[in-house]
């Protein structure tokens, strides 16, 4: 076909059914696209053309450019597989067994499916829905996700993505209906209904089979957990996990060194070499390692704590590398509001000297309980050392590192404690690196090392519960107008749950907590793009109720499916005495209907087969791929550039038109921020673990103003809140943070 022809029929293609006026396209692709250009000259150019098009008034170039980009992957995967590009899919049996072949493919698929099984998958991979994408979408999904040769040349198709990942996820289901469920994972992955978290969508069907996001770890007062606990973030980390470290344990600077008082030098040394971890493993060599480090209020180290991100000081006492989170008791939040004094203790002689660690206890109810009683024993003690200190000026310091560095994050550790499913079987001292995660902890302890013969030492181990993340998220502003959830929820949870059965994590330790309490985190992003689909404003009691009525709709479904697998497949382990055994659960979220009555006596008698359901994570990247707004956050702008290290692409708001910018309009920096808080606390009610929530306000704010949305933030119960994002002045100005 002659390159004239090729390009008009290309850009006819892709500006079919999109209303665009497209002549003066069509006039500059013939006068910037050479006759001799290559494919990949045509492409690149019609994608720029079209790009240059996206703007608020047009929005639907961004489908051009997906289209045209599209042909370009077509062509390439054609080429390197040998089938004419015109067939878009080529052999779907044939790519499997080549990328097996090259070591990029699990043998597991191989394995557990027959050809004919494959060759029927093959039959319902849909061309048309890789149509769905955005550019911003697609091309995320191409350059990230897709499976290459060793020289990353293209071979995996976006279509193939999704069934590889459905085929690979039910791979052990009974193979009477496990053509049926990779069908239904298919449907809702292909349709964007859902996401899957990016370890899954990266390595799902491949040899690398790491598929959770982020771990917990709990270190213990010792340099052997110290020590082991970094190399096992190191393993973490190289496999492409983010992590949450708890170091409330370990003793403060200045303690006692086996009875040789103040010979310890804290936490500080150990978060540095921490942060030294983050840089030097990285994450498959595409990104530093992530870890978030959290510390107690109370623990004597907190302001050298809080101070290791800032840009001045003494440099040998900074760790620019890691995130930081503060574990809040609400008696601390109680004495910033009444501007009383403060305590910080030392972890390791509370417990020498007071028999107890002060850690391990919180308030069963909101002003009132064991933490609080244990820790104004610390207070009146006469044989401890303390450090008195105003509580407003330790709030002060966290204040300040926020809008210099977006951290702490906060973890309300008291409200966490309380509405734990599983508290009677542990603690939950932090969160994770995206602050969503919250289930119980503690730290492995080291029992013994001894010869087992003349070339074999062993070491012993006492496990603790090593938190994993296994997440997957709802698209909102897809799922929720096509009326899919029931359907949706029911595929999900069980893909989720099939992670822990098919992970394969590097610590052992975190393969016996994913047992123990087959914890899952079913997420959801496209807030924003559902309510302005739905056209109400985000400031607006309209909105908070209809996050509390939608979000107990997602909760009913996620535990009614957790509680069918039950059935099908058996409980968690620690489900005996948890709050799903005992209906404390349902009783404290006020569930009193028919429906959740009857949910609640099912469970009773069927138990579940999820320890931990429901957690809110960020959801940047996967959003992008599905076309919708991240999370439960509020878009940045109605137009933008989506900026990353390799790219720069013009973006609009998700079904941006004259129905929708008024919604839009109020976007993250500009919007109340008491309203998404007020939002939060109506979804947190029904979400049994957390919510990565992000504040955004200018950098004018004035501290007053950031504290009072921290303290309605607690006051209304949040369990943590994640990033303080501030702007520069270059923005509107806003009304609510002058109040």
């Amino acid at each position: 076909m002659k390159q004239t022809h090729k390009l008009d029929a290309l850009i006819e293609e892709a500006v079919k059914g999109l209303g665009l006026e497209t002549e003066q396209y069509i006039e500059k692709a013939h006068r910037t696209v050479p006759e001799d250009a290559s494919t990949d000259k045509l492409v690149e150019t019609l994608v720029k053309n079209a790009l240059e098009n996206i703007d608020e008034a047009s929005p639907a170039w961004t489908f051009v450019a997906s289209r045209v980009y599209l042909h370009g992957l077509y062509e390439k995967a054609a080429q390197n597989r040998g089938y004419a590009a015109a067939e878009k899919y080529g052999d779907f049996y044939q790519l499997i067994d080549t990328l097996t072949t090259k070591g990029i493919y699990s043998s597991h698929i191989l394995d557990k499916y027959t050809k004919s099984e494959i060759d029927h998958f093959a039959e319902q991979i849909d061309a048309e829905r890789d149509r769905l994408f955005d550019y911003l979408g697609l091309y995320t999904f191409a350059t990230r996700y897709l499976a290459t040769d060793h020289a990353k040349n293209t071979f995996e198709l976006p279509q193939e993505r999704w069934m590889i990942i459905a085929m690979y996820l039910m791979q052990d289901e009974a193979k009477t209906k496990r053509t049926e469920l990779v069908l239904e994972a298919y449907w809702a992955l292909s349709n964007l209904y859902m996401t899957v978290a990016t370890p899954t969508m990266t390595n799902a069907g491949k040899t690398h089979g790491q598929l959770s996001s982020c771990f917990i770890d709990t270190v213990d007062d010792s340099l052997q957990s110290i020590y082991d606990s970094n190399t096992d973030i190191a393993k973490l980390s190289k496999n492409g996990g983010g992590i949450g470290v708890y170091m409330g344990k370990i003793r403060a600077r200045g303690s006692s060194i086996k009875g040789y008082k103040g010979m310890s030098s804290g936490v500080v040394p150990w978060i540095r070499q921490l942060n030294n971890t983050a840089v030097n493993v990285d994450q498959l060599g595409t990104r530093k390692g992530a870890i978030a480090v959290y510390l107690d209020i109370w623990h004597m180290d907190i302001e050298s704590f809080l101070d290791l991100k800032l840009n001045n000081g003494d440099e040998r006492m900074r760790a620019h590398d890691i995130f930081l989170g503060v574990c809040l008791p609400d008696y601390f939040m109680e004495q910033v509001e009444n501007r009383g004094d403060w305590y910080l203790f030392d972890p390791h002689e509370v417990r020498q000297v007071m028999g107890y660690s002060l850690e391990d206890f919180y308030d069963e109810e909101r002003g009132t309980g064991t933490w609080r009683k244990k820790y104004e024993e610390c207070v009146q003690s006469d044989l401890l050392s303390k450090k008195k200190v105003p509580a407003i000026e330790i709030m002060k310091r966290i204040l300040k590192s926020q809008l210099e560095s977006g951290t702490p994050f906060m973890f309300y550790r008291d409200e966490v404690n309380r509405t734990n499913n599983n508290e009677h079987n542990g603690m939950i001292y932090c969160s994770n690196l995206c602050t969503e995660i919250t289930q119980n902890q503690s730290p492995t302890e080291f029992i013994e090392e001894y010869i087992e013969n003349e070339d074999t030492i062993v070491k012993k181990y006492k496990t603790g519960d090593y938190v994993v993340c296994n997440l997957s998220s709802i698209n909102l502003g897809k799922a929720v107008p096509d009326n899919v959830l029931d359907r949706l929820l029911k595929v999900q949870v069980r893909m989720l749950d099939n992670v822990i059965e098919i992970n394969t994590l590097p610590i052992k330790q975190t393969q016996l907590t994913n047992q123990k309490y087959r914890a899952i985190g079913l997420g959801t992003f496209g807030w924003h793009h559902l309510l302005a689909l739905k056209n109400i404003e985000w400031e607006s009691d309209e909105a908070v109720a209809y996050a509390d009525e939608l979000y107990e709709k997602i909760a009913y479904l996620t535990i009614k499916n957790s509680m069918e697998l039950s059935k099908e497949k058996g409980s968690y382990p620690a489900f005996e005495g948890s709050k799903w055994q005992t209906g404390v659960y349902f009783e404290s979220k006020g569930y009193k209907d028919e429906a959740w009555t009857e949910l609640k006596e099912a469970v009773a008698e069927n138990g579940m087969r999820n320890g931990y359901l429901m957690a809110v994570a960020p959801n940047s990247s996967t959003s992008m791929i599905a076309g919708s707004t991240a999370s439960i956050d509020p878009i940045f702008k109605a137009f933008y550039n989506e900026e990353k290290k390799d790219f720069k692409i013009p973006t609009t708001a998700p079904d941006l038109d004259h129905r929708t910018y008024n919604i839009y309009r109020r976007s993250a920096y500009i919007v109340d921020q008491r309203w998404s808080v007020k939002q939060n606390a109506a979804r947190q009610k029904h979400v049994d673990q957390s919510i990565s929530f992000n504040l955004y306000v200018p950098n004018t704010i004035r501290a007053s103003v950031l504290l009072d949305l921290h303290i309605q933030a607690w006051r209304e119960g949040l369990k943590t809140t994640y990033y303080v994002r501030s702007t520069s002045n270059d923005i509107e100005e806003c009304e609510w943070c002058e109040s």
